[in-house]
């Protein structure tokens, strides 16, 4: 590991081949905490090439405990984490909403990192047991339409690093490669980062795929459609600006969004969002972000019918129905 610190030290870049070989020794303990710490310095310091990206995506989707929950054309929402803005668990949130809507979800995610709570702490706020075992997600898809993966579970690797993310409490290039691992390798992503370099990064790595995706930003820092700023919208082929004035939505304010200072506090926001019973901002917020993950999904619909869509699964009660349901099939 010396020799590659130095190596990256000195703005040297890593090959596919080699960032594949360093992540599957991180996964075999052959390095210790400081020197993935400092590792994970490097990329906090400079943007991640598409190379490197895709070399530690090879590595953990090769080690990965595999998922086949084949049948449903499926979705992940997710956001990279990292953005620093501490929101409520807007992804998780528009992962019920979509399910809701008659469509099939399949969500990758952890315990916050840089965050109050992750989707697993809200997860486990409501007695959620976290499972590997493909019978139960089966269950789970089928009679909701929504599968949780821990990944911690799943991916070894990030398991590795968990204490070491902790401790530092800084974004990483973990989080960026969180949203490329989902185990059952949904056909379809809709996937929140912090910063423009990042979505035309991700926009390229998926290009190289078969996943149909939207990769989306605010443009004053969020890792998700906030409503507080214009944002962009990735898509293949296209690249486009939106301001929530365009759409129908009321500009809305940070202070909106917090999610809490403990887990507790963000569980009863995601609750009450499920429940109808959240302010205008919050469920316009998750309206927003299920909406361009129905037209992930749904390429001909327009962002208007999608938007209907959304809000008409949290207004029918849709949406904490299928949350409920998930609930009982998942303890």
């Amino acid at each position: 590991m010396k020799q590659i610190l130095y190596h990256l030290f000195e703005h040297q870049y890593l090959g596919r081949q080699e960032a594949r070989r360093i992540l599957q020794h991180i996964a075999q303990g052959r390095y210790n905490d400081a020197q993935i710490a400092s590792l994970i310095t490097v990329f906090l310091m400079r943007n991640i090439s598409v190379d490197e990206l895709a070399g530690f995506r090879d590595a953990l989707l090769e080690m990965r405990v595999p998922v086949d929950l084949g049948g449903y054309q499926m979705i992940d929402i997710v956001g990279t984490g990292g953005d620093g803005k501490n929101t409520f668990n807007i992804s998780t949130a528009s992962c019920f909403t979509v399910a809701g809507a008659g469509y099939h979800v399949v969500k990758h995610g952890n315990y916050g990192a840089t965050s109050v709570s992750g989707a697993s702490n809200v997860m486990e706020q409501h007695g959620v047991k976290f499972t590997a075992d493909a019978g139960r997600l089966r269950r789970s898809i089928d009679g909701c339409g929504l599968a949780y993966l821990h990944a911690p579970l799943f991916n070894p690797a990030l398991k590795a690093v968990a204490p070491v993310r902790k401790s530092l409490a800084v974004r990483s290039f973990f989080n960026m490669l969180g949203p490329l691992v989902n185990p059952a390798l949904p056909a379809c992503q809709l996937l929140g980062v912090y910063n423009l370099p990042l979505l035309r990064l991700y926009s390229y790595t998926y290009q190289e795929s078969d996943t149909r995706f939207a990769v989306v930003h605010s443009l004053d820092g969020y890792d998700e459609i906030s409503l507080t700023d214009a944002f962009k919208v990735s898509m293949p082929g296209m690249e486009k600006l939106y301001t929530p004035e365009m759409l129908g939505f009321t500009r809305c304010r940070e202070a909106d969004l917090d999610g809490g200072e403990t887990p507790r506090q963000a569980a009863v926001i995601f609750d009450n969002v499920l429940r109808n019973q959240a302010s205008a901002a919050q469920m316009n917020c998750v309206v927003v972000n299920a909406a361009f993950a129905i037209q992930v999904l749904c390429p001909g619909k327009t962002i208007d019918d999608c938007i209907a869509e959304a809000r008409e699964s949290l207004q029918s009660g849709r949406a904490l129905d299928t949350f409920n349901k998930f609930i009982q099939l998942n303890q």
